[in-house]
């Protein structure tokens, strides 16, 4: 099984938990053994891929500002591609800057993806439950990519995969080991960084900083 394999089956669940006017946005960047996996909740119809009209690239945070702030402040993304970002609309981005985008996020060795890939038209929270018919294929989306490290966003997302209660204000910088078909994965839950988390943002930049010296060096 591959990734494109996978999309098959999250288009399945759009379906059946999405706005059906949306497309599935699936995951983009460095596919084979990146440093990170970050792993956010689900995406919603502010990323202009989920247009059945796109033909690019349905990756997250497609025509959108803040969560960028995150990775540039990571040294994980080119300063030009951050500053286009920054100075275009959301509805200017193109497939081919799109491509781009995720073009330096391969470069420099990181995975995007969402637990659950059923888009909605606004940032609605959904249940447990929605997110548990997603996690069996997240689990096959890492045994694919093989990362070094995983990032868990939020006590929702890190609860679920997790498998247990966690409160990340009280779990700060704490492994996890996730084990998927006899291989132990090293997990970190860190603070959801935007929408209403966005004021956790410097803690979530300290965290991963602290998690990539640990683990990558």
């Amino acid at each position: 099984m591959n990734l494109k394999d996978l999309k098959k089956e999250y288009d399945k669940l759009q379906k059946k938990y999405g706005a059906e006017e949306l497309d599935s946005i699936y995951n983009g960047g460095c596919e084979i053994n990146p440093d990170i996996c970050f792993v956010f909740m689900n995406p919603t119809g502010r990323n202009i891929a989920s247009s059945k009209g796109w033909k690019g690239i349905k990756s997250p945070w497609i025509g959108t500002k803040n969560i960028w702030d995150l990775f540039y402040k990571l040294d994980l993304m080119d300063e030009k591609i951050y500053s286009k970002i920054k100075n275009i609309k959301g509805s200017d981005w193109t497939e081919e800057f799109a491509k781009e985008v995720y073009q330096d996020v391969e470069n420099h060795k990181y995975f995007i993806t969402n637990l659950g890939k059923c888009t909605q038209v606004d940032a609605r929270v959904l249940p447990d439950s929605v997110y548990k018919e997603y996690l069996n294929l997240l689990e096959k989306e890492i045994q694919i990519i093989n990362p070094k490290v995983i990032i868990l966003f939020g006590n929702q997302v890190s609860s679920i995969v997790l498998d247990k209660k966690i409160s990340v204000s009280q779990s700060r910088k704490e492994l996890y080991l996730k084990n998927i078909n006899g291989k132990e994965y090293r997990c970190y839950a860190v603070y959801y960084p935007v929408g209403n988390g966005r004021f956790n943002i410097d803690k979530s930049i300290e965290d991963i900083k602290w998690i990539m010296k640990e683990n990558l060096n």
